[in-house]
């Protein structure tokens, strides 16, 4: 008892020392937990956009977009539709998943993303001929982040036409030797296999009720598709992109025609709108002069629109790739498409749900190489809740994945053995 009251005196007199309310330095060393050691913040690399804003009206209206730090900038504007194209520098877009669908004044709608590496692309839809009254950056100050300021002006379509012929910059085009630099080691005798993610970039593709983009369950489920090939040895892949890239739809066709491919997938998830109606299921599409029914004519539409969406400019589309549906090479290749589609719907039918019309065909600008064999594979509707839910099913992906590996490896176990007999 004497020792314990002895204890308690000396906290006392601890206490009037320091005085009320206050607690001694060794106390509070003991009351603290130990201090965190965080890990070092990430710090990226490139700019980024956290706001966007869009005020005015049918007469006059203003972008403006919030950014981290100045960037230069290029804007132009683009016919048919109506289009004002802003390229950035690679910028890291950290904006809410719907932002853009809507617009206001001049401005229907805009989208952004990246267009190559190391450049971003804003692209802005109007609703009629505008003029570009101001582009600008302003730098970050205290208060305020760096601003890119757009303002834009209604205008007459032969004024709108005239400034695009005399202040454009020609869009670059995609150099083809490129692909040639990046062929596989020659001597290898095993046939390359061209996979292609759809969309990617700035074009974002369809986009499911709870956001998930079909850009990227597309590279996901190409990405296992790689893998599952190359994991038999028996094949060469190539990926016409294997990041969040925009690829225009010639640059897929030449990079597949460049390395002689003999077999081109490409990926792709698609969505109906309410109006539309219901549908569910995987479908398998090939190239055709003519649209199976109204729902392929209407797919190839929107996905030959890749390029609009980005805001390249098709006029300079090259001729062999516009009018290579005339090739007499063709022939040969469209039958063994529509071989290699009809085992996938075989192979497919054993993991996946199947569209009720599982093969179509229309004019997919994709799928035009005259001496490749070419497929586009939609795995379902992201409009579709049952289908959404297995497209972003790690396990349905991966039984996918190796049910058309499987179709892959009976397509070629075939053209070894003889040619396909001609479809029906």
């Amino acid at each position: 008892m004497a020792i314990r009251a002895a204890a308690l005196m000396g906290v006392a007199a601890t206490l009037l020392f320091v005085g009320p309310g206050r607690v001694p330095d060794s106390a509070m060393a003991q009351q603290r937990p130990p201090p965190r050691v965080s890990a070092p913040a990430t710090i990226d690399p490139y700019p980024t956009a956290t706001d966007t804003r869009l005020g005015g009206d049918d007469n006059q209206t203003r972008f403006v977009m919030d950014l981290t730090r100045k960037v230069e900038l290029r804007a132009f504007t683009l016919a048919d539709p109506y289009r004002v194209v802003i390229d950035l520098p690679q910028v890291t877009f950290k904006l809410p998943p719907k932002m853009g669908e809507s617009g206001r004044g001049l401005v229907k709608a805009f989208r952004f993303g990246l267009v190559m590496q190391g450049g971003s692309r804003i692209v802005l839809d109007t609703v009629k001929p505008v003029r570009i009254d101001k582009a600008f950056v302003l730098e970050q100050t205290d208060s305020q982040p760096a601003r890119l300021v757009l303002d834009l002006a209604q205008t007459d379509r032969d004024t709108f036409l005239r400034t695009i012929a005399l202040d454009n910059p020609k869009v670059a085009r995609p150099d083809p030797k490129r692909f040639e630099r990046e062929a596989p080691i020659k001597g290898d005798p095993r046939p390359l296999i061209v996979v292609d993610p759809g969309h990617g970039g700035i074009d974002h593709g369809t986009r499911a009720a709870s956001g998930e983009t079909e850009k990227q369950i597309v590279l996901d489920f190409a990405l296992l598709l790689r893998d599952q090939l190359e994991k038999s040895g028996k094949y060469r892949v190539v990926m016409t992109r294997s990041d969040d890239t925009f690829v225009a739809l010639d640059e897929r066709v030449r990079m597949a025609r460049a390395r002689q491919a003999a077999l081109f997938i490409s990926i792709h998830a698609d969505a109906l709108k309410k109006s539309e109606g219901e549908a569910q299921g995987a479908t398998i599409y090939t190239v055709s002069d003519t649209a199976s029914d109204a729902e392929a004519a209407r797919l190839a539409e929107n996905e030959n629109r890749a390029d609009v969406i980005a805001g390249i400019d098709l006029s300079r589309e090259p001729d062999d790739v516009a009018d290579i549906l005339i090739d007499l090479a063709q022939r040969e290749t469209k039958t063994f498409s529509l071989h290699f589609a009809k085992t996938l719907v075989t192979e497919l039918r054993n993991v996946a749900r199947l569209h009720k019309h599982p093969m179509k065909s229309a004019g997919f600008k994709v799928l035009k190489a005259p001496d490749v064999p070419s497929v586009l594979v939609e795995l379902g509707y992201v409009s579709n809740k049952e289908d959404l839910k297995q497209l972003v099913s790690g396990s349905w992906r991966n039984r996918t994945a190796a049910s058309i590996a499987q179709a892959v490896e009976t397509f070629f176990n075939t053209r070894v053995a003889g040619s396909p007999a001609s479809p029906q």
